[in-house]
């Protein structure tokens, strides 16, 4: 379980136990140890077992009308079938699980109308303003809203969507007389800050998934939409709009420099409801966990995109302001309506709000936004090492001097891991205060810092422990070896690059 998370008791929230493989530049996660599905898995239809806690809040479901915050042209209402699975995936949802999901109803691997060219974008607005509510006759909640909503839009993600006899009953698309549309039709939506007078607009990764039309809506209009790119491994993409007539560009502010009980409002379209606030406080900075994301962008992912990846979520902002379905690309601002996080997940048994919702910190995601709008790459920080799940099966086969851990199978040449010293056959055991129980450990308290930061690592090097400071690389810098034989989770010593659920990866 990731240590800076702490459910409460009971509270079913634990991550596969072992590790999974990552891809070969860090960016994603294949699958997770073999029989150990993580608890925690996003979901795509707005419904959840309720063992599961932690999941994103995911784009709201199509209804048979929207709520805007203005009058706007009438939308194309789902399909009855496709409502009838909505009221009948609540029945299902537990075969679903067991079974281990059911035939997805789309296959489109991106986000349709990608735009990544190379530019050189001012983000935030250049007319930054403090908030005064006492001397402007407001309540403090009444001048942030007039303020921050503004540049919070709605985002509405249109697919292509399969049907056949079973799947029209049920939302389905298979059988052998399938059929594909050719038109796009409203399949969920999320929300989106706006971060530039240019039209580019900062949302969730997920929001946009899988989307062959994006459009936005910005006083109750609604405009086209392009997708720029995502760092899905994230959680965070931005799309764009041609037509910038008045759009108002988010104030941003600074998320490393926040206080527990400090006054935040949430902004978004929680259930489908645009233009919406709710205020309350920060409840926790720092916290961090993963996602699977196996069901994401499909019904289940089990036919069309059966392979899970996973979503690193480091240093969260923790807020009791109501995050729902539908908030998801929001802002979450201060009391000077500045923009410090992008509303992503919450904790709860239901998948609404229970007070516990959290938000991707503003410097983390703008940061990944300016990689994005100058075409690049989003890198994050690695130590440059392969590395395999130690636990107390694989510690006895291989006659270990630790139960616990991450084994280095090998060590990337020219990264600050080698430079610090760390071996092929060191066990890492801890990242600065926080013990390493799994190869997912690693990732996300390497992913807490930034390129170029120096953390202690403290390894186990045949019974010696050792502490070594080592210069965080960046993933885009690094070419891993793939080829290595090392033990694993299932200690069957394979690392080939695609996971087989044997507790590998990089770091």
């Amino acid at each position: 379980m990731p240590r800076a998370y702490q459910p409460a008791q009971g509270e079913a929230y634990e991550p596969a136990q072992g590790a999974v493989r990552q891809h070969a530049q860090d960016t994603g996660w294949q699958q997770p140890a073999q029989g150990q599905a993580a608890q925690h898995a996003p979901y795509s239809t707005g419904y959840r077992a309720q063992e599961d806690t932690a999941q994103r809040v995911d784009s709201h479901r199509a209804e048979p009308s929207r709520h805007a915050a203005q009058p706007q042209a009438q939308k194309k209402a789902p399909s009855a079938g496709k409502t009838f699975l909505f009221g009948f995936l609540g029945a299902l949802l537990a075969c679903a699980i067991g079974l281990g999901g059911f035939i997805a109803y789309n296959a489109f691997a991106h986000p349709a109308g990608t735009s990544n060219a190379a530019t050189n974008v001012a983000l935030g607005t250049t007319d930054s303003t403090v908030i005064n509510a006492v001397e402007e006759g407001q309540t403090l909640a009444e001048a942030v809203a007039a303020k921050a909503l503004p540049s919070v839009v709605g985002v509405y993600n249109y697919q292509k969507q399969s049907t056949s006899g079973y799947g029209q009953m049920f939302g389905f698309g298979y059988g052998a007389n399938s059929q594909s549309s050719d038109e796009p039709v409203e399949a969920g939506m999320g929300s989106g800050v706006v971060i530039s007078q240019d039209g580019y607009i900062l949302t969730n990764y997920h929001v946009v998934e899988n989307a062959a039309k994006i459009t936005v809506t910005v006083d109750g209009k609604e405009r086209d939409a392009t997708y720029v790119g995502g760092d899905s491994s994230s959680d965070v993409a931005v799309i764009k709009v041609d037509d910038t007539s008045g759009l108002v560009v988010a104030d941003i502010g600074d998320s490393d420099d926040l206080h527990i009980g400090e006054w935040v409002m949430t902004i978004g379209a929680p259930l489908g409801l645009e233009q919406s606030v709710a205020t309350g406080v920060i409840s926790a900075t720092n916290r961090s966990t993963i996602m699977d994301d196996s069901s994401s962008g499909d019904m289940f992912g089990y036919y069309t995109n059966s392979t899970p990846e996973y979503t690193y979520y480091p240093n969260m902002i923790q807020t009791d302001a109501v995050i729902n379905p539908g908030n998801s690309g929001g802002a979450l601002v201060d009391a000077d309506g500045k923009l410090i996080g992008i509303n992503s997940i919450i904790s709860s048994y239901s998948g609404n709000y229970a007070g516990v919702g959290f938000a991707i910190p503003v410097n983390y995601a703008i940061g990944l936004a300016e990689d994005i709008i100058a075409g690049k790459e989003p890198s994050h920080a690695v130590l440059g090492v392969s590395i395999s799940q130690v636990n107390s099966q694989v510690a006895r086969r291989y006659n270990l001097a630790v139960d616990t851990g991450a084994y280095v199978n090998d060590v990337v040449a020219g990264s600050g891991a080698e430079a610090a010293g760390i071996q092929v056959g060191d066990i890492i055991t801890a990242i600065g205060d926080k013990t390493i129980a799994s190869t997912t450990d690693v990732t996300l308290d390497v992913r807490e810092h930034a390129v170029g930061e120096t953390v202690k690592v403290t390894v186990n090097r045949n019974g010696e422990t050792l502490e070594l400071d080592v210069k965080l690389s960046s993933d885009d810098e690094l070419s891993y070896n793939t080829d290595t034989t090392t033990p694993d989770a299932q200690g069957q010593g394979q690392g080939q690059g695609q996971d087989q659920g044997q507790g590998q990866g990089q770091g």
